[in-house]
């Protein structure tokens, strides 16, 4: 079972919430993170994306530049722009998108639960970026960044979340420049707290990691370091746990996350299209864009033309968890047997756009020339993610894309 604990969390001031959350590291470039904090002496990005303080250009991975952070990181706390808070608590983090709001735990996860799979994982991590955010974490001492969980939702953890969230005024409750609302409360009462981690440890069997895999192996992997330092550890102090926000799997959505390439392997567009057809119907959209409606539907975008591909019968394994994934009948199907494109982790001849971009974006890429070929696709589900997860398997790269993501800096996990 899953087990979770209260934490006296850093956070800024109400005054300063909506100036200090930032987006994650991950989800910007450094120079898109230093035009989004400029002008802003209080944006988080001065704390996970410090290269931003340097010269444009300046490799992240730099000694100073994790330095910076860990300086930056005690400025904001000098100043009083992070505050701790005096007793452990739990709190909600919601999110509103498109007029849809998912309302998540947020609390200290378990590294032991991560060693032993009740936090379940559905991609491969690289060692370079785990590397990158255990520097972060093991300079700073914190978790300064939650990761994205998601549980199986439980009808007793909806009614006190339901409970909290209408009799309190929220913490913050801000809009962003995105145009996502971002609303926070604090779970300070005692028999509130237990009953929520009581439903964990009696109830919850396994968390499953939906965003943020690198930060969740980094944070599990410098807990782990932290026991070697400390053998006589008990197993309660806080380098054992993890910043994490938990929301209920039936309040998720997964959007699309599409592929681009830059050539099409020495072919012309008309043999891309010849080959294509020994294992998809093929039916031309014309110029307005096209969007996967199901399963085993994907669209194409080539030299100015939008294409509906659906992948004939038999070439698919639908009682396989991973292979009925239109990732892998793409994968397979397109980019590896046709285009020659092996790795999806490696190979420097494609790239990845989140749906949350809009497929106009995959038009942009090709029509500017960098790409050739654009690919959209129908979304994984959430079931999918947890059946694959549950049978022990990993996805292709690049399969899930949640949205909106969380802001970073509304609460920091101190590791002592």
């Amino acid at each position: 079972m899953a087990v979770i604990k209260p934490f006296k969390g850093l956070r800024p001031p109400c005054e300063l919430a909506d100036k200090v959350a930032s987006r994650p590291y991950d989800v910007l470039n450094s120079e898109e993170a230093r035009q989004e904090a400029a002008g802003n002496q209080y944006s988080l990005l001065r704390i996970i994306k410090p290269e931003i303080e340097f010269p444009s250009g300046t490799d992240e991975h730099l000694p100073e530049v994790y330095d910076k952070a860990v300086e930056n990181f005690k400025l904001f706390q000098d100043n009083n722009w992070l505050v701790q808070d005096e007793k452990e608590c739990l709190y909600v983090y919601a999110q509103t998108m498109n007029g849809r709001t998912q309302y998540g735990l947020v609390a200290a996860a378990s590294v032991d639960d991560y060693l032993k799979g009740v936090i379940k994982k559905h991609e491969l991590t690289r060692a370079d970026k785990e590397e990158d955010r255990m520097k972060h974490v093991r300079n700073t001492n914190a978790n300064v960044e939650p990761v994205f969980f998601a549980y199986p939702a439980h009808e007793g953890i909806d009614k006190i979340v339901s409970s909290i969230v209408n009799s309190k005024k929220p913490e913050y409750d801000f809009v962003a420049s995105d145009g996502f609302g971002h609303h926070f409360w604090v779970i300070d009462n005692e028999e509130t707290i237990k009953k929520i981690v009581t439903i964990f440890s009696d109830e919850i069997p396994a968390t499953y990691v939906a965003d943020g895999h690198h930060r969740t192996a980094a944070a599990a992997l410098v807990g782990a370091e932290k026991r070697k330092q400390n053998p006589a550890y008990s197993g309660e102090e806080e380098f054992n746990f993890f910043l994490a926000v938990h929301f209920p799997d039936n309040q998720l959505q997964i959007i699309d996350y599409n592929r681009v390439v830059k050539d099409l392997n020495g072919l012309s567009p008309l043999e891309l299209i010849e080959k294509l057809d020994e294992d998809f119907k093929l039916e031309g959209m014309g110029a307005e864009i096209y969007k996967p409606d199901q399963l085993h539907t994907f669209s194409m975008y080539l030299e100015g033309e939008w294409y509906k591909l659906v992948a004939r019968e038999g070439r698919y394994n639908d009682n396989d968890p991973i292979g009925v994934l239109d990732v892998t009948i793409l994968s397979n199907l397109v980019l590896d047997k046709i285009l020659g494109i092996k790795d999806l982790r490696t190979d420097k001849r494609i790239d990845f756009v989140g749906g949350i971009r809009g497929l106009g974006e995959l038009c942009k890429r090709v029509v500017s020339g960098e790409m050739a070929v654009a690919f959209a696709l129908y979304p994984v589900s959430m079931k999918q993610l947890i059946d694959i997860a549950d049978s022990g398997n990993i996805m292709p790269p690049k399969t899930t894309w949640f949205e909106p993501k969380l802001r970073s800096g509304l609460v920091i996990h101190i590791l002592d």
